[in-house]
């Protein structure tokens, strides 16, 4: 009885879709049930209400197990960017109303609203997969001393790195190089966390050398995304032994970095994607010219609007399917089973990108023969293959994937620590970004692969030890 009973509860779950529903005659109404309903399913979920969290370790030091971090990350940025856009289609900037006098397309209001729907069904299943597979503490089979820990966590992000510029240079393997430079990343920043209370000095000044360095090379990407998950990542790795510390300084830092990072980015890529600057010049005179405002006063209201969701995107496809292009059924799964096969051996695989793009081309999102790449989100594929339903669908299979990988991780590795905070987020942080099909599927599978053969060579070594 009781398990039915909480079964029963992840219906909750789906209220706010189900209302929004109700209301879809009303676009505006519809929207906003929709989009504050994501903000129930955070609070119902992360308060423990539909199904208790675990009790094994205390939150602040459970922060990386996916009900908290993929949640608040994936979720987060899919379910509640889109007010920015939908706020831009109701004719305002900023909470200022530009032209009261313009007509309002009502279209675009009524997709924008339907999308917001689907962002809240999938968002609801996604949780759903979590909780039910979410299943702690976990029986381990395997422990490490703790005295070993920390010179383990430096000598994995001091060893991965250089491994992973060696696969980037093999013809076929390229992949390797973001799941074990992703690793060194997260293992770096955690060896300085862990360094930091425990006053080891060497340590200490290594770490700080390693982040310093994955810092600048996020700097210098071009890309916000890595800038923001170098401080995301620090901040929840402190927070359990420097709340308030991580509170004060990390808060304000993440707001000032969505307020100045669209301008930067902007300034940068227009200097050095035109080849008219390197990256260290270019980064100097883009960090001059935002901190000194001479950056377009437009770009951080267009990249709210436009680049922090992907809603607008998100309604041409729903705009287009299934009224000029058909479902897709089962074809997106079957393409990355093709793109899992290594290209070393399969020279003539066909190129990921191509299949990816040639759905985007065929709905219309960009115009074929225009150089720009707009690869479709996680949710947007599920809503493609099959509607609705398969938004339900795969958003569950997402959130319960992730979920039964990050118990599997604790059950290998000895617990969270290994396990969680540095194996599962070191290899599948693509969990974190929800990309399309074939580069998720194909980053998960092998990042699976990679994870066991980590644990194998742990296992040889003696570092883990069987119970």
């Amino acid at each position: 009885m009781k398990k039915g009973n909480d079964i029963a509860k992840h219906f909750i779950l789906f209220l706010p879709w189900a209302i929004s529903l109700l209301f879809q005659s009303f676009s505006t109404v519809s929207y906003f049930i929709a989009w504050l309903g994501s903000f129930f399913i955070f609070f119902v979920t992360l308060t423990g209400k539909i199904k208790p969290l675990p009790d094994d370790r205390t939150v602040a030091e459970q922060l990386m197990r996916p009900i908290f971090i993929i949640q608040i990350i994936f979720a987060g940025y899919m379910a509640c960017t889109s007010i920015f856009y939908f706020l831009s289609l109701l004719g305002y900037e900023y909470l200022s109303k530009t032209n009261a006098a313009l007509a309002i397309d009502q279209d675009a209001l009524d997709l924008a609203a339907q999308c917001q729907r689907y962002y809240c069904l999938g968002h609801a299943a996604f949780v759903s997969g979590i909780l039910i597979f979410m299943k702690y503490p976990v029986k381990q089979k395997y422990y490490i001393e703790k005295e070993k820990l920390a010179n383990l966590l430096l000598m994995t992000a001091l060893i991965a790195f250089p491994v992973s510029i060696f696969f980037a240079r093999i013809p076929g393997l390229s992949q390797l190089y973001f799941q074990l430079s992703a690793l060194s990343f997260i293992a770096g920043t955690l060896a300085l966390a862990f360094a930091l209370p425990l006053q080891k000095v060497i340590n200490t000044i290594i770490c700080l050398a390693l982040y310093i360095f994955n810092f600048y090379q996020a700097l210098t990407s071009g890309f916000k995304e890595p800038i923001i998950i170098s401080v995301v990542v620090l901040g929840v790795f402190l927070y359990p032994n420097y709340k308030k510390i991580v509170t004060i300084v990390f808060v304000p830092l993440l707001i000032l970095l969505f307020v100045f990072l669209p301008a930067y980015v902007s300034n940068f890529r227009g200097n050095v994607w035109s080849g008219e600057e390197s990256a260290d010049d270019a980064t100097q005179i883009a960090l001059n010219a935002t901190l000194n405002k001479d950056a377009d006063d437009n770009t951080n209201w267009g990249f709210l609007v436009y680049r922090l969701s992907e809603i607008e995107m998100f309604t041409k496809f729903v705009k287009s399917t299934p009224a000029k292009v058909d479902f897709y059924g089962t074809q997106l799964v079957k393409q990355s089973a093709i793109v899992i096969v290594p290209r070393i051996f399969w020279p003539s695989k066909p190129i990921t990108e191509d299949l990816i793009m040639e759905r985007v081309y065929s709905a219309g999102v960009v115009n074929r023969n225009s150089n720009v790449s707009a690869k479709p989100a996680f949710i947007v594929d599920a809503y493609l293959s099959y509607g609705g339903i398969g938004v339900f669908i795969f958003l569950f299979a997402y959130g319960a994937m992730a979920q039964i990988i990050a118990c599997k991780a604790e059950k290998l590795f000895g617990g969270y620590i290994l396990g969680t905070a540095l194996i599962f987020s070191g290899l599948f942080q693509i969990f974190w970004r929800g990309l399309s099909f074939e580069f998720l599927i194909n980053s998960v599978f092998w990042s699976y692969i990679t994870m066991l053969v980590v644990f194998k060579i742990l296992r040889s070594r003696n570092i883990l030890k069987e119970i």
